[in-house]
Protein backbone atom coordinates (compact mmCIF):
# COMPACT_ATOMS: atom_id res chain seq x y z
CA UNK A 1 0.00 0.00 0.00
CA UNK A 2 1.41 3.60 -1.28
CA UNK A 3 2.17 6.08 1.38
CA UNK A 4 -0.98 7.94 -0.14
CA UNK A 5 -3.08 5.04 0.23
CA UNK A 6 -2.39 4.53 3.59
CA UNK A 7 -2.88 7.78 4.58
CA UNK A 8 -6.03 7.68 2.69
CA UNK A 9 -7.53 4.45 4.36
CA UNK A 10 -6.26 5.93 8.30
CA UNK A 11 -8.20 9.07 7.43
CA UNK A 12 -11.51 6.58 6.48
CA UNK A 13 -10.60 4.36 9.51
CA UNK A 14 -11.24 7.56 11.51
CA UNK A 15 -14.63 8.25 10.14
CA UNK A 16 -15.87 4.38 11.00
CA UNK A 17 -18.06 3.98 13.99
CA UNK A 18 -16.21 3.39 17.68
CA UNK A 19 -17.63 1.62 20.56
CA UNK A 20 -18.38 4.20 22.93
CA UNK A 21 -19.73 3.78 26.69
CA UNK A 22 -23.60 5.04 27.54
CA UNK A 23 -23.98 8.11 29.67
CA UNK A 24 -23.46 7.64 33.11
CA UNK A 25 -21.91 4.29 32.61
CA UNK A 26 -19.47 3.58 35.76
CA UNK A 27 -17.35 0.40 33.96
CA UNK A 28 -19.06 -1.90 35.85
CA UNK A 29 -22.95 -3.65 36.43
CA UNK A 30 -25.69 -1.35 36.99
CA UNK A 31 -26.94 -3.96 39.93
CA UNK A 32 -26.43 -7.56 40.88
CA UNK A 33 -26.00 -9.68 38.55
CA UNK A 34 -28.34 -12.75 38.57
CA UNK A 35 -27.13 -14.43 34.87
CA UNK A 36 -25.16 -13.91 31.97
CA UNK A 37 -26.37 -13.72 28.48
CA UNK A 38 -23.32 -14.22 25.48
CA UNK A 39 -24.50 -12.67 22.13
CA UNK A 40 -22.24 -14.15 19.56
CA UNK A 41 -22.08 -15.97 16.27
CA UNK A 42 -21.13 -19.20 18.58
CA UNK A 43 -19.55 -21.59 18.34
CA UNK A 44 -16.42 -19.66 17.50
CA UNK A 45 -12.38 -19.68 18.96
CA UNK A 46 -12.92 -15.90 20.23
CA UNK A 47 -15.75 -17.29 22.55
CA UNK A 48 -13.82 -20.39 23.20
CA UNK A 49 -10.60 -18.65 23.89
CA UNK A 50 -11.69 -15.94 26.00
CA UNK A 51 -14.91 -16.05 27.91
CA UNK A 52 -15.83 -19.74 28.12
CA UNK A 53 -13.78 -20.70 30.88
CA UNK A 54 -13.84 -17.71 32.87
CA UNK A 55 -17.37 -17.78 33.39
CA UNK A 56 -17.27 -21.42 34.40
CA UNK A 57 -15.18 -19.88 37.24
CA UNK A 58 -16.18 -20.11 41.46
CA UNK A 59 -18.35 -16.90 41.87
CA UNK A 60 -19.46 -16.39 38.72
CA UNK A 61 -23.15 -16.02 37.83
CA UNK A 62 -24.90 -18.85 35.47
CA UNK A 63 -25.07 -17.74 31.85
CA UNK A 64 -26.75 -18.91 28.79
CA UNK A 65 -25.04 -18.76 25.31
CA UNK A 66 -27.04 -17.43 22.44
CA UNK A 67 -25.94 -17.82 18.81
CA UNK A 68 -26.92 -14.45 16.69
CA UNK A 69 -27.39 -16.43 13.12
CA UNK A 70 -30.79 -17.38 13.78
CA UNK A 71 -33.81 -14.84 12.94
CA UNK A 72 -35.40 -14.40 16.33
CA UNK A 73 -33.85 -13.66 19.66
CA UNK A 74 -35.28 -17.08 22.02
CA UNK A 75 -37.26 -15.99 25.10
CA UNK A 76 -34.33 -15.09 27.72
CA UNK A 77 -35.00 -13.83 31.20
CA UNK A 78 -33.66 -10.44 31.25
CA UNK A 79 -34.55 -9.25 34.68
CA UNK A 80 -31.25 -8.73 36.46
CA UNK A 81 -29.12 -10.23 33.47
CA UNK A 82 -25.72 -9.17 32.51
CA UNK A 83 -25.13 -8.84 28.62
CA UNK A 84 -21.97 -9.30 26.89
CA UNK A 85 -21.66 -9.12 22.93
CA UNK A 86 -18.97 -11.47 21.56
CA UNK A 87 -18.16 -9.48 18.40
CA UNK A 88 -21.49 -9.29 16.25
CA UNK A 89 -25.11 -8.26 16.91
CA UNK A 90 -27.54 -8.60 14.88
CA UNK A 91 -30.83 -6.47 14.53
CA UNK A 92 -32.97 -9.30 16.50
CA UNK A 93 -30.16 -8.46 19.68
CA UNK A 94 -30.54 -4.89 18.88
CA UNK A 95 -34.38 -5.14 19.60
CA UNK A 96 -34.01 -7.21 22.41
CA UNK A 97 -31.42 -4.81 24.55
CA UNK A 98 -33.76 -2.10 23.09
CA UNK A 99 -36.83 -3.74 24.43
CA UNK A 100 -35.25 -4.74 27.74
CA UNK A 101 -32.59 -2.06 28.82
CA UNK A 102 -34.27 -1.19 32.14
CA UNK A 103 -33.97 -4.86 33.63
CA UNK A 104 -30.75 -5.73 32.66
CA UNK A 105 -28.27 -5.29 35.19
CA UNK A 106 -25.84 -4.25 32.13
CA UNK A 107 -24.09 -4.43 29.04
CA UNK A 108 -20.82 -5.62 28.07
CA UNK A 109 -19.22 -5.52 24.41
CA UNK A 110 -15.94 -7.93 24.32
CA UNK A 111 -13.17 -7.27 20.97
CA UNK A 112 -10.35 -9.20 19.67
CA UNK A 113 -9.71 -7.24 16.71
CA UNK A 114 -9.57 -3.45 15.65
CA UNK A 115 -12.12 -3.72 13.31
CA UNK A 116 -12.25 -0.31 11.63
CA UNK A 117 -8.65 -1.46 11.11
CA UNK A 118 -9.41 -4.75 9.59
CA UNK A 119 -12.14 -2.67 7.28
CA UNK A 120 -9.90 -0.31 5.87
CA UNK A 121 -7.11 -2.44 5.61
CA UNK A 122 -5.37 -4.46 2.30
CA UNK A 123 -6.04 -7.99 2.76
CA UNK A 124 -9.51 -8.83 3.76
CA UNK A 125 -11.66 -9.32 0.42
CA UNK A 126 -14.93 -7.26 -0.25
CA UNK A 127 -17.28 -9.86 1.37
CA UNK A 128 -15.48 -9.80 4.41
CA UNK A 129 -15.37 -6.21 5.14
CA UNK A 130 -18.83 -6.06 4.48
CA UNK A 131 -19.59 -8.15 7.02
CA UNK A 132 -17.59 -6.85 9.58
CA UNK A 133 -19.81 -3.90 8.53
CA UNK A 134 -23.45 -5.06 9.07
CA UNK A 135 -22.48 -7.14 11.67
CA UNK A 136 -19.65 -5.26 14.12
CA UNK A 137 -19.29 -1.37 13.02
CA UNK A 138 -23.17 -0.51 11.99
CA UNK A 139 -25.04 -1.90 15.34
CA UNK A 140 -22.54 0.70 17.27
CA UNK A 141 -25.20 3.17 16.86
CA UNK A 142 -27.54 2.08 18.39
CA UNK A 143 -25.41 -0.42 21.32
CA UNK A 144 -23.79 2.37 22.44
CA UNK A 145 -27.02 3.97 24.34
CA UNK A 146 -26.46 0.74 26.34
CA UNK A 147 -22.89 -0.34 27.25
CA UNK A 148 -21.49 -0.23 30.41
CA UNK A 149 -18.04 -1.43 29.60
CA UNK A 150 -15.97 -3.04 26.76
CA UNK A 151 -12.90 -5.36 27.29
CA UNK A 152 -9.84 -5.83 24.72
CA UNK A 153 -7.85 -9.13 23.75
CA UNK A 154 -4.87 -6.80 24.03
CA UNK A 155 -2.80 -3.87 25.53
CA UNK A 156 -2.77 -2.07 21.89
CA UNK A 157 -6.10 -2.80 21.00
CA UNK A 158 -7.32 -1.43 24.25
CA UNK A 159 -5.52 1.75 23.73
CA UNK A 160 -7.30 1.97 20.73
CA UNK A 161 -10.74 1.65 22.41
CA UNK A 162 -9.17 4.23 24.87
CA UNK A 163 -12.44 6.39 24.47
CA UNK A 164 -14.67 3.59 25.52
CA UNK A 165 -12.31 3.07 28.83
CA UNK A 166 -11.41 -0.81 27.47
CA UNK A 167 -10.46 -3.12 29.99
CA UNK A 168 -7.86 -5.68 29.21
CA UNK A 169 -9.24 -9.44 28.75
CA UNK A 170 -6.19 -11.27 27.36
CA UNK A 171 -6.99 -15.03 25.80
CA UNK A 172 -7.75 -17.70 28.93
CA UNK A 173 -7.85 -21.15 27.18
CA UNK A 174 -9.13 -23.92 28.70
CA UNK A 175 -7.21 -26.81 29.09
CA UNK A 176 -9.61 -29.07 27.15
CA UNK A 177 -8.86 -27.13 23.95
CA UNK A 178 -5.29 -27.42 23.69
CA UNK A 179 -4.24 -30.48 26.16
CA UNK A 180 -6.26 -33.82 25.75
CA UNK A 181 -6.00 -36.97 26.84
CA UNK A 182 -3.85 -38.22 23.66
CA UNK A 183 -1.37 -35.89 24.74
CA UNK A 184 1.08 -39.39 26.10
CA UNK A 185 -0.33 -41.52 23.22
CA UNK A 186 1.08 -39.28 20.61
CA UNK A 187 4.29 -38.16 22.56
CA UNK A 188 6.19 -41.17 21.10
CA UNK A 189 4.73 -40.41 17.47
CA UNK A 190 7.35 -38.43 16.00
CA UNK A 191 9.66 -39.90 13.48
CA UNK A 192 12.39 -38.25 11.22
CA UNK A 193 11.11 -40.29 8.45
CA UNK A 194 8.32 -37.30 7.55
CA UNK A 195 8.22 -33.49 9.15
CA UNK A 196 4.51 -32.07 8.35
CA UNK A 197 4.80 -28.06 8.31
CA UNK A 198 1.85 -26.03 8.20
CA UNK A 199 0.47 -22.61 7.89
CA UNK A 200 -3.17 -22.45 9.28
CA UNK A 201 -4.14 -18.81 7.66
CA UNK A 202 -7.18 -17.18 8.46
CA UNK A 203 -8.76 -15.32 5.09
CA UNK A 204 -7.01 -11.73 6.31
CA UNK A 205 -3.47 -12.81 5.64
CA UNK A 206 -2.51 -12.72 1.94
CA UNK A 207 0.54 -11.00 2.55
CA UNK A 208 1.72 -13.62 5.12
CA UNK A 209 1.36 -16.03 2.39
CA UNK A 210 3.39 -14.30 0.02
CA UNK A 211 6.01 -13.96 2.49
CA UNK A 212 6.23 -17.98 3.39
CA UNK A 213 5.49 -19.18 -0.27
CA UNK A 214 9.77 -18.69 -1.44
CA UNK A 215 10.58 -19.79 1.92
CA UNK A 216 8.67 -23.05 1.77
CA UNK A 217 9.75 -23.74 -1.59
CA UNK A 218 13.42 -23.68 -0.26
CA UNK A 219 12.63 -25.93 2.51
CA UNK A 220 10.44 -28.25 0.22
CA UNK A 221 13.75 -28.50 -2.45
CA UNK A 222 16.53 -29.06 -0.13
CA UNK A 223 14.49 -31.02 2.48
CA UNK A 224 12.97 -34.08 1.23
CA UNK A 225 11.27 -35.28 3.90
CA UNK A 226 9.25 -32.33 4.51
CA UNK A 227 5.74 -31.80 3.56
CA UNK A 228 3.37 -28.60 4.01
CA UNK A 229 -0.39 -27.79 4.47
CA UNK A 230 -1.78 -24.47 4.34
CA UNK A 231 -4.99 -23.13 4.55
CA UNK A 232 -5.88 -20.78 1.86
CA UNK A 233 -8.72 -19.12 0.40
CA UNK A 234 -9.66 -18.51 -3.12
CA UNK A 235 -7.09 -15.55 -3.64
CA UNK A 236 -4.11 -17.44 -1.34
CA UNK A 237 -4.55 -20.41 -3.13
CA UNK A 238 -3.19 -19.12 -6.53
CA UNK A 239 0.11 -18.53 -4.39
CA UNK A 240 0.91 -21.85 -3.33
CA UNK A 241 0.03 -23.66 -6.78
CA UNK A 242 2.96 -25.02 -8.43
CA UNK A 243 5.16 -26.43 -5.30
CA UNK A 244 5.08 -30.05 -4.86
CA UNK A 245 4.26 -31.75 -1.36
CA UNK A 246 1.87 -28.84 -0.62
CA UNK A 247 -1.52 -29.95 0.16
CA UNK A 248 -4.27 -26.96 0.04
CA UNK A 249 -7.09 -27.08 2.17
CA UNK A 250 -9.88 -25.15 2.69
CA UNK A 251 -10.25 -22.92 5.93
CA UNK A 252 -12.85 -25.28 7.68
CA UNK A 253 -15.50 -24.20 10.57
CA UNK A 254 -14.35 -24.07 14.04
CA UNK A 255 -15.97 -27.15 15.31
CA UNK A 256 -14.48 -29.44 12.89
CA UNK A 257 -10.83 -27.51 13.10
CA UNK A 258 -10.62 -28.81 16.55
CA UNK A 259 -12.17 -32.53 15.69
CA UNK A 260 -9.28 -31.79 12.71
CA UNK A 261 -6.23 -31.69 16.38
CA UNK A 262 -7.94 -34.79 18.13
CA UNK A 263 -7.26 -37.02 15.15
CA UNK A 264 -3.32 -36.00 14.51
CA UNK A 265 -0.71 -34.18 15.03
CA UNK A 266 1.74 -31.46 13.34
CA UNK A 267 5.40 -30.97 13.55
CA UNK A 268 5.94 -27.71 12.71
CA UNK A 269 3.61 -24.78 12.79
CA UNK A 270 4.37 -21.10 11.29
CA UNK A 271 2.72 -18.29 13.00
CA UNK A 272 3.98 -14.98 10.72
CA UNK A 273 2.55 -11.60 10.96
CA UNK A 274 3.37 -8.60 8.28
CA UNK A 275 4.27 -6.00 10.26
CA UNK A 276 0.48 -3.91 9.79
CA UNK A 277 -1.74 -1.54 11.78
CA UNK A 278 -4.18 -4.42 11.96
CA UNK A 279 -1.34 -7.21 13.48
CA UNK A 280 -0.22 -4.71 15.89
CA UNK A 281 -3.52 -5.34 17.78
CA UNK A 282 -3.37 -9.30 17.41
CA UNK A 283 -3.60 -11.73 20.53
CA UNK A 284 -1.14 -14.67 20.91
CA UNK A 285 -4.18 -17.08 20.42
CA UNK A 286 -2.58 -18.77 17.51
CA UNK A 287 0.09 -20.31 19.97
CA UNK A 288 -2.92 -22.26 21.41
CA UNK A 289 -3.36 -23.74 18.04
CA UNK A 290 0.24 -24.73 17.57
CA UNK A 291 -0.04 -26.21 21.45
CA UNK A 292 -2.97 -28.27 20.62
CA UNK A 293 -1.46 -29.72 17.37
CA UNK A 294 1.78 -30.42 19.85
CA UNK A 295 3.68 -28.60 17.42
CA UNK A 296 7.00 -26.82 17.26
CA UNK A 297 6.05 -23.10 16.32
CA UNK A 298 7.80 -20.45 15.02
CA UNK A 299 6.00 -16.74 15.57
CA UNK A 300 6.62 -13.50 14.57
CA UNK A 301 8.35 -11.54 17.08
CA UNK A 302 6.25 -8.04 18.11
CA UNK A 303 3.28 -7.17 20.18
CA UNK A 304 1.19 -10.22 19.69
CA UNK A 305 3.99 -12.89 20.82
CA UNK A 306 7.01 -10.66 21.88
CA UNK A 307 10.36 -10.62 21.24
CA UNK A 308 12.94 -13.50 22.11
CA UNK A 309 13.59 -14.61 25.29
CA UNK A 310 14.88 -17.47 27.29
CA UNK A 311 12.05 -19.61 27.48
CA UNK A 312 12.07 -21.67 24.40
CA UNK A 313 10.05 -20.44 21.92
CA UNK A 314 10.98 -18.90 18.40
CA UNK A 315 10.37 -15.50 17.63
CA UNK A 316 11.59 -14.04 14.88
CA UNK A 317 11.74 -10.96 12.88
CA UNK A 318 10.18 -10.41 9.63
CA UNK A 319 13.24 -11.50 7.35
CA UNK A 320 12.60 -14.64 4.88
CA UNK A 321 16.70 -15.84 5.70
CA UNK A 322 15.96 -16.31 9.38
CA UNK A 323 12.53 -17.98 8.81
CA UNK A 324 14.24 -19.94 6.41
CA UNK A 325 17.04 -20.97 9.02
CA UNK A 326 14.78 -21.90 11.71
CA UNK A 327 12.47 -24.19 9.84
CA UNK A 328 15.14 -26.09 8.35
CA UNK A 329 16.52 -26.80 11.55
CA UNK A 330 13.65 -27.74 13.01
CA UNK A 331 12.92 -30.09 10.11
CA UNK A 332 16.42 -31.10 11.03
CA UNK A 333 16.48 -31.94 14.55
CA UNK A 334 13.96 -33.88 16.32
CA UNK A 335 15.05 -32.97 19.80
CA UNK A 336 14.96 -29.14 19.06
CA UNK A 337 11.46 -29.39 17.88
CA UNK A 338 10.45 -31.04 21.05
CA UNK A 339 12.05 -28.87 23.07
CA UNK A 340 10.40 -25.92 20.78
CA UNK A 341 6.99 -28.04 21.12
CA UNK A 342 7.31 -27.81 25.16
CA UNK A 343 7.86 -23.82 25.46
CA UNK A 344 4.36 -23.74 23.36
CA UNK A 345 2.55 -26.28 26.12
CA UNK A 346 3.73 -23.92 28.93
CA UNK A 347 3.30 -20.73 27.43
CA UNK A 348 -0.36 -21.55 26.80
CA UNK A 349 -0.55 -23.39 30.37
CA UNK A 350 0.52 -19.80 31.28
CA UNK A 351 -2.42 -18.10 29.71
CA UNK A 352 -5.02 -20.12 30.55
CA UNK A 353 -3.89 -19.71 34.23
CA UNK A 354 -5.61 -15.88 33.57
CA UNK A 355 -9.36 -17.18 33.83
CA UNK A 356 -8.65 -18.15 37.69
CA UNK A 357 -10.42 -14.85 38.59
CA UNK A 358 -13.23 -15.28 35.98
CA UNK A 359 -14.52 -11.91 34.58
CA UNK A 360 -13.52 -9.99 37.78
CA UNK A 361 -16.66 -7.50 37.83
CA UNK A 362 -19.23 -9.99 37.47
CA UNK A 363 -18.00 -12.41 39.60
CA UNK A 364 -20.07 -12.35 42.97
CA UNK A 365 -16.52 -12.61 45.19
CA UNK A 366 -14.87 -9.53 43.85
CA UNK A 367 -17.91 -7.18 42.02
CA UNK A 368 -19.35 -4.11 43.57
CA UNK A 369 -22.15 -2.25 42.15
CA UNK A 370 -23.35 1.19 41.71
CA UNK A 371 -26.99 1.80 41.41
CA UNK A 372 -28.33 3.66 38.22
Amino acid sequence: MSNASERFARWIERLLPRPRLREGATGRPRRPVKRIIVFGRIPNPTFDYYLSARLEEPGMPPFEVVDIRGHETPTLDSDGSFVIICRYASPPVLRWLEENAERLSGVGLFLDDDIPAVVTGKDADFFYRLFLWYRALWPLGRLNRHLDMVWASTPHLASRLAEAKAVLLPPAPPKALWASARDDALAGDQTEDEVLIAYHATGVHLEEHRFLRPIIADVLRERPQARFEVFADRRARRIWRGLDHVQIREPMPWTEYLADANARRIDIMLVPLTPSHVNDSRAPTKRIDVARYQAAGIYSEGFAYGFSDERGELRLPYIADEWYRAIAQLVDDLNVRAKVAFASQHAVLQMAAAADTGLHVLNSRQASFLPL
